[in-house]
């Protein structure tokens, strides 16, 4: 019994440590880090990519340089014309992700109707960098 208690209790403290590795958001921080990617999707809106790469993370900027990420960004964005609305539709904190080093990411996907495209799914994803500012680490459109 005393050998099964010692297991438990390593076990109760092993299941702490899990909790407190985890990333924690509160609610108004997931809001303030979605008011932050709004407000850098309005600068990819604007047609300032450079811009919007000036603003990056660390992940997009050791990736691409800016002018290759303002070429790709237009490339995708120009085509489909101005944003008519952009609605959040769902927002996951993640600490891993395909092809990105473990960290704290908040994924985020918008429902965007653009001018010339009337159902898309934008994905941002948002970074916790050293620094302990969020920043943008990846932009998809589907």
């Amino acid at each position: 019994m005393r050998t099964l208690l010692r297991h438990l209790s390593r076990g109760a403290i092993f299941g702490l440590l899990i909790v407190w590795a985890l990333p924690t958001i509160a609610a108004d921080d997931t809001k303030q880090v979605v008011d932050m990617a709004q407000k850098w999707l309005t600068v990819v809106d604007s047609g300032n990519y450079v811009g919007a790469w000036e603003q990056a993370s660390a992940l997009i900027k050791g990736a691409v340089d800016k002018n290759g990420f303002a070429t790709q960004v237009a490339g995708v964005r120009k085509p489909l014309g101005k944003v008519v609305t952009r609605t959040l539709k769902t927002s996951k904190l993640e600490t891993a992700l395909p092809g990105a080093p473990d960290g704290h990411y908040l994924v985020m996907q918008f429902d965007t109707v653009f001018e010339n495209k009337k159902v898309t799914v934008e994905t941002v994803t948002f970074t916790h960098e050293k620094d302990g500012q969020w920043r943008s680490a990846g932009y998809f459109i589907k």
